[in-house]
């Protein structure tokens, strides 16, 4: 390790001894050669300024430890809806009867609802302000011509424009009444509706109206949509089967909160939702060989499911292993075959946010109890509904996964909060709603009839299991707004799947959810701090998913330490269950429980979009000056021969030139026999009334350090990236130790680009090699500048042909149209 070698000289008694340390770092402060941006006035900026200056004031809603306010409220919705399902026509028809309670301070002259089947309307924002070359939900739609290239149209966007234009999407609205059955006054404004009161709802009161409504299903393939139909057209039945998988697709009540009152914001597609709690009774109409998942209980077994089919639900609850409750042989019979008329499934669901469900006559139907004894729900039914498309991969790993998710999960918040949590599997790719989740993962037919599965599609569908049946917590229970602050829920819940995958299996390559994982995204220009709403981001997945978790991931496992961040989360957690949290309330509880400010790190992190990257740009390795001249120029005269000499110098005793004063011995004088490390009575006089000048205190610090000779050295940083950050510093010895030193951030305090740091050790160890955040765990963009001595970079080459670029004049149009082969080997 080339450190750059140093004595410091030994203060004077008209500067006392008492500061030596204190200005080793100041001496090396700015040294030759060192990289980076000098503080000058006017440029100074506060990276630790506090966050309450941006931050909501707290209220009696919300206080300023993060917790909810004495006065805290939120409001409630009931719902009874009855609902059926058109098989032939995929179209699907309800009423509904809503019953709103006012727990808000305010009176409210009207209420605003949500129409989301209305984003797939021809007409809708939605789809008028889809831009052209823009990013779509399954990757790029389009690509734009470049370079005389035309532009290119995906199949996939094709058929979603023919499908928007052959059928007619969105609500059709037949009635809105009031309890007295007169005709409420209302107003559709894209994916919202108001409804106008015939008089105010006062603080309290509860509102009791009624909806009648229907539309056409999309087919969720062709549209690309949270919830829709996907038809197989090969399956033995006559015209095929379909899989329905119903979300949104009820008018909801926009939420109306303390800090934003009517969330009564566009649905553009992405931004997704909050929504209030409430308890729902709905009762679900569909062809009678149909199984249907749903969330909620099921209030009527004896009435949809068979006697055999009860017993092993029963039996389920007190397995060790997912039991069939149908099995694939019966799911096989039934996707063969034809209903006979209708069937009803009622289900019953007490404080949740939402409703979905699924239901199809190809589903197979596992479950299993998973147990947590002393909560509300001591079992929960963990159960999977997936088709033959499914196969083993569905048997072996999805309701496995669902009872890993809850153990880990609660660990970090709270007992699993309701009955059931299920897994079906169908065209969604992923989607999340209270004790139900849409997930996509299948296996692959082969020729010969059997099914297999790649190591990407396990990962897939362990991952999105563990993701979606997650956000029954984070945002089902906390109900953060996903509309506002995706972050909340994603990037929470990215963390939260990333500490349940490794746990499952850390030999698995999860990706996305680490510091490591941001980098390029990191250092892109293309992105947007994380607090930006969600229809303005760029790349949703890094920002609102990735680059939180890495957040998460380096606030526990580096800056706060594991034990204080779970408990912290864990607070967060029990606080805002059945609560709507906001991004002040998550960062006033991390930094209240932990007993850290964070303020730097909310800042840096969420707010801008800075990266890590901190450069070790210089070492000096520093040795006291004892102030004795025999012991200190002798040593300098030492240190002076270990200098190369002059190329010249060596080069003429190489070509054997002579040396005048070796062959001249008569102009030689007294400079000849000494140098100027030469030791004089001067110097030794000077010593002695250095010694003298000391006050006890000092002499004896001093003969301590001149005793104890240790090594001094002086890092030197600067931060490129501007997120200031813990420095993380791997040492390496030269007696072969290592040892692992963390700097919290705050040493960026005063000046966030560059800093020095002393590391004193004792004589004898002595650094070889420095590396900056030397496991990866910070993120830090170039990890080339954390060594020093700089190493050198591995890398890889490969050959390859040259291959010129033919123009369609240049192919050999005669060869292709007669079919010939050209033989490559020969000209």
């Amino acid at each position: 390790m080339n450190l750059r070698p140093c004595h410091v000289p030994l203060l004077s008694g008209e500067a006392p001894l008492r500061i030596l340390l204190a200005t080793l770092a100041l001496i090396l402060a700015a040294p030759a050669g060192a990289q980076g941006i000098q503080q000058t006035k006017g440029r100074f900026e506060d990276k630790f300024r506090q966050l309450d200056e941006v931050l909501p004031t707290p209220n009696t809603y919300r206080n300023a430890s993060g917790a909810p306010g004495h006065e805290y409220w939120q409001q409630k919705v009931d719902y009874t809806i009855t609902a059926r399902l058109d098989e032939p026509r995929r179209r699907l028809s309800a009423e509904a009867e809503v019953r709103y309670t006012n727990n808000s301070p305010d009176s409210l002259p009207w209420l605003w609802m949500q129409l989301d089947q209305n984003i797939f309307r021809r007409d809708s924002m939605a789809e008028l302000t889809d831009v052209f070359g823009g990013p779509g939900r399954r990757g790029p739609k389009v690509s734009l011509g470049t370079d005389g290239e035309p532009a290119r149209l995906s199949l996939e966007e094709l058929r979603r424009q023919q499908a928007m234009a052959d059928n007619d999407y969105g609500y059709t609205i037949t009635a809105v009444k009031g309890a007295d059955g007169a005709d409420l006054p209302h107003t559709i404004v894209g994916t919202l509706m108001r409804i106008d009161l015939p008089r105010p709802l006062a603080p309290g009161e509860t509102l009791t109206f009624s909806l009648a409504f229907a539309f056409n299903i999309v087919e969720e393939d062709a549209v690309v949509a949270r919830s829709g139909y996907e038809h197989f057209p090969d399956d033995p039945r006559k015209g095929g089967n379909d899989i329905f998988l119903l979300a949104q697709w009820f008018p909801r009540m926009v939420a109306y909160s303390d800090y934003e009152g009517w969330h009564n914001k566009e649905f553009l597609g992405r931004g997704e939702f909050t929504l209030e709690f409430g308890d729902y009774e709905v009762s679900l109409t569909v062809p009678d060989d149909h199984i249907v998942a749903a969330t909620g209980e099921l209030a009527n077994p004896d009435e949809v499911l068979t006697p055999l089919q009860r017993q092993r639900l029963a039996a389920a609850r007190k397995a060790s292993a997912p039991v069939f409750i149908v099995t694939p042989q019966e799911a096989a019979a039934a996707e063969a075959g034809n209903p006979t008329g209708t069937r009803t499934w009622r289900f019953a669901a007490r404080n949740v946010r939402d409703f979905a469900w699924a239901s199809s006559r190809k589903f197979m139907w596992d479950a299993q109890g998973v147990h947590q004894p002393g909560a509300e729900h001591e079992t929960v039914m963990a159960m999977s509904f997936w088709p033959k498309e499914g196969g083993e991969l569905w048997r072996k790993y999805s309701t496995a996964a669902i009872a890993h998710t809850l153990k880990v999960y609660s660990r970090f918040s709270f007992d699993y909060p309701y009955p059931t949590a299920q897994s079906v599997n169908g065209p969604v790719g992923g989607m999340e709603y209270p004790m139900i989740t849409f997930n996509g993962p299948r296996t692959t037919l082969n020729k010969d009839g059997s099914r297999t599965y790649s190591l990407a599609e396990k990962m897939f569908l362990i991952g999105v299991v563990i993701h979606e049946i997650g956000h029954i917590y984070f945002p089902m229970t906390v109900n953060s707004d996903e509309r506002q602050w995706t972050w909340m829920d994603e990037g929470l819940n990215s963390f939260l799947d990333s500490v349940a995958g490794y746990e499952w299996d850390p030999k698995l390559p999860w990706t996305r959810s680490l510091p490591r994982d941001m980098v390029s995204y990191m250092i892109s220009s293309e992105q947007e701090p994380i607090m930006t709403q969600s229809d303005s981001v760029t790349n949703l997945g890094a920002n609102a998913y990735g680059k939180p978790s890495a957040a998460l991931h380096l606030l526990r496992d580096t800056i706060i330490g594991r034990e204080r961040f779970d408990f912290a989360l864990k607070e967060y957690a029990r606080r805002w269950k059945f609560k709507r949290p906001t991004p002040a309330d998550f960062f006033r509880t991390i930094e209240e429980a932990s007993g850290t400010d964070l303020d730097w790190f909310w800042r840096g992190w969420f707010y801008t979009t800075d990266h890590v990257d901190i450069s070790l740009d210089t070492i000096y390795r520093l040795r006291l000056d004892t102030k004795d001249p025999d012991i200190d120029l002798p040593r300098r005269r030492a240190e002076r021969a270990e200098a190369p000499e002059p190329v010249g110098v060596a080069l003429n005793r190489a070509q054997g030139l002579p040396i005048w004063v070796l062959e001249n011995r008569g102009v030689t004088d007294f400079y000849d026999r000494n140098d100027e490390f030469t030791v004089t009575p001067k110097d030794r006089k000077a010593y002695a009334e250095f010694r003298d000048s000391l006050l006890p205190w000092e002499r004896a610090a001093f003969e301590r350090a001149v005793k104890e000779d240790a090594n001094y050295y002086v890092l030197n940083f600067t931060n490129r990236g501007g997120l200031v950050m813990p420095i993380i510093l791997g040492l390496s010895f030269k007696d072969g130790s290592r040892e692992k030193l963390t700097i919290p951030a705050e040493i960026w305090r005063r000046n966030p680009r560059e800093v020095a740091k002393l590391l004193v050790y004792p004589k004898g160890k002595e650094l070889v090699e420095v590396v900056v955040d030397p496991d990866w765990e910070t993120g830090d963009a170039d990890i080339e500048n954390n060594h020093y001595p700089r190493r050198i970079i591995p890398s890889r080459i490969e050959a390859f042909k040259a291959e010129a670029a033919k123009a369609r004049s240049a192919r050999d149009l005669m060869g292709e149209a007669a079919g010939a082969e050209p033989d490559k080997k020969r000209k």
